[in-house]
Order: structure tokens, then sequence, then C-alpha cells
């Protein structure tokens, strides 16, 4: 079979102006220069059932975004005294869940929360956790805690404000209202 001379040379032509395109559409994506490490998440029955997932490496996104992420140990004190510990795991995804240590798991002691940025080094976290009787089982309160933080210089440790209203179940009257300071310590790997 002959190819003929003239379609060989559009074919390069149209190949070459995809590969010169590539380049610029590669350019254009993951965060600032470069590329940022992404995983993908599937059961592998249907291509459209995953997701693609931006890695986080420990060093938060450029210019400070979500310098937040990463596993912290956190103490909450109210009236100079330290009213709970914990460890809390803020995700890249501005979603964070907290493991109470100050909390029997017969009465919860998981909260989940979601989280964004404010400014250079400042966050916003809203979370919510369920309380029950440890005794009956029965839920007696929804807590929403809210923070404010700043990270510090370093990215190791920060400190800000909290507040702790407590709901009853049944009908949503504030039970409980608690403020005070959180501060919070980066969990590494050594």
């Amino acid at each position: 079979m002959r190819i003929p001379l003239r379609g060989s040379i559009l074919g390069l032509a149209a190949f070459g102006a995809l590969a010169m395109a590539a380049p610029a559409a590669w350019a254009g994506c993951g965060a600032g220069v470069g590329v940022t490490p992404a995983t993908w998440t599937g059961d592998g029955a249907r291509a459209s059932d995953g997701l693609l997932t931006l890695v986080n490496n420990g060093q938060g996104n450029q210019n400070g975004n979500g310098a937040i992420v990463g596993l912290w140990s956190v103490q909450f004190f109210a009236g100079g005294a330290m009213i709970d510990f914990g460890y809390a795991a803020w995700h890249s995804d501005g979603t964070e869940i907290m493991n109470s240590g100050g909390r029997a798991p017969s009465t919860e002691n998981f909260c989940l929360g979601v989280w964004e940025q404010t400014g250079p080094s400042s966050y916003k976290l809203n979370h919510f956790a369920l309380s029950y009787d440890p005794t009956s089982g029965a839920l007696n309160g929804r807590v929403n805690i809210k923070e404010d933080v700043v990270l510090g210089k370093s990215g190791s440790d920060f400190a800000g404000a909290f507040t702790i209203d407590v709901y009853d179940p049944n009908n949503g009257s504030l039970l409980q209202h608690v403020g005070g300071r959180i501060a919070g310590r980066r969990v590494t790997v050594d």
C-alpha cells in the first residue's frame, strides 16, 4: 500500500502541532510552578468512580496556602485550666477530624470539621461532635466547636481562640457555652 507524500506531511504537521501545544497545556496544570503530585482512588468498576486527590508533602501549598495541613497535638484551655486535649488532622481538601483525649469513647470522642484559610497564616475551623450518655447510650448533646488559629512562623505550632457550644439534641436549645484558647503542635515522623 502506498501512502501519498502529501498525507504523510500533513500527518507529521498535525502531530508536531500537538507536540508543541502539549507543554503549554501541561504547564497550566497543578498549583503554581512545577507539578503537584497526586494519587488516584477508585474501585476500578468505572473510570468516573475515582477521584484524583492532591498529595500533601508536609510543606503545604505554595504561598502558604494549606500550610496547616497535617497532624497536630492540640490542647484546649478555659479559665487557665486545660479542658481537653487530643489529636487533630487537618486535610488538604478542607476537612478535619479530631480524636479527643479528654472524652471517653463511650461518650463519643471524635468530631469532624471543615476549615478555610482566612489570611496568610490564619485559619478558621468549624467542627461538630455528638455526645452520648455513657450508661444508656442515648444522644445527650450536639456540640459545635469553632476555632480561629494562627500558624507560627516555623509552621510547627499554632495558637488561637475557640468556642464550644453544646445544644440539646431534642429542641436545639443552648445548654452550655465555653470559650478559651487552643494551642497546637505539629506531629512529625521524627
